[in-house]
């Protein structure tokens, strides 16, 4: 599983800021698995938003970014205890937590809710077609987007968006071919995803532009409403006339 990353920020607010934080610190806590080894310890000192002093488990002591960091980190240093402290952290802190998260969160695995595959407007250039192929709601973030022509994988006039954070856990991510439509071509978007058994494939259906899709669609939809307005109109009058007698007139 690639680097994942958990961290725990806290705020300390001087009594005379008017106008934000002046002392916080951040503790984080990077891994790729939870054995020890893996694991490393970054708690970062900041004053009016600045980074001043760092303590790194890697590097095991105080490393400072300007002159006050670079005085107080000499300071922690030289105080055995305070070392000691903080170089047992990542035991402490960190492989506690990480024990917690990752067989709750990190190794979960959620399928892509949703795969569409739909025609765009080219931004212009030698093609004159361009396909969007998006994935939704899929977890963990790291996923495959392949195009295929005919069956064979094209990387050719091919982008592609990061993976983007839905900011619930999930991630959505969009990939665009453009292409000169040839006769009898079959274009396909192939999803690949750590859980999935096999692949998606979505294939694209060129018979007619999706506009004109869209049209024929809103057309029967009138249509079918028209017929069932009409319908109940004519059941109405039926009823009505039901009730009524008719007197010939001399």
């Amino acid at each position: 599983m690639a680097s994942s990353f958990l961290g725990f920020s806290l705020l300390f607010l001087s009594l005379n800021a008017a106008d934000g934080f002046k002392n916080y610190v951040v503790v984080r806590c990077v891994f790729n698995s939870t054995e020890l080894k893996d694991i490393e310890l970054i708690v970062s000192f900041y004053y009016n938003k600045d980074e001043i002093v760092r303590f790194s488990s890697s590097v095991g002591e105080f490393v400072g970014y300007n002159e006050l960091g670079v005085n107080t980190a000499e300071y922690w240093n030289n105080n055995p205890a305070e070392l000691a402290k903080m170089r047992a952290g990542k035991e402490i802190y960190c492989k506690h937590n990480i024990g917690n998260w990752y067989p709750h969160t990190l190794t979960k695995k959620v399928a892509p809710s949703l795969v569409t595959l739909r025609s765009v407007t080219p931004p212009g250039g030698k093609h004159t077609h361009m396909l969007m192929c998006s994935v939704y709601d899929f977890f963990p973030k790291h996923i495959s987007v392949k195009w295929l022509r005919d069956g064979k994988v094209t990387t050719s006039d091919v982008t592609s968006t990061e993976e983007l954070a839905d900011g619930d856990w999930y991630y959505q991510i969009h990939s665009y071919l453009e292409f000169t439509p040839r006769s009898g071509e079959k274009i396909s978007c192939m999803v690949e995803h750590i859980s999935l058994s096999n692949p998606v494939i979505r294939d694209w259906d060129p018979s007619l532009p999706e506009s004109e899709r869209n049209k024929i669609a809103i057309g029967a939809s009138g249509l079918i409403l028209g017929l069932i307005l009409s319908l109940a109109g004519f059941i109405y009058y039926k009823r009505k006339m039901q009730g009524r007698i008719l007197v010939p007139t001399n």
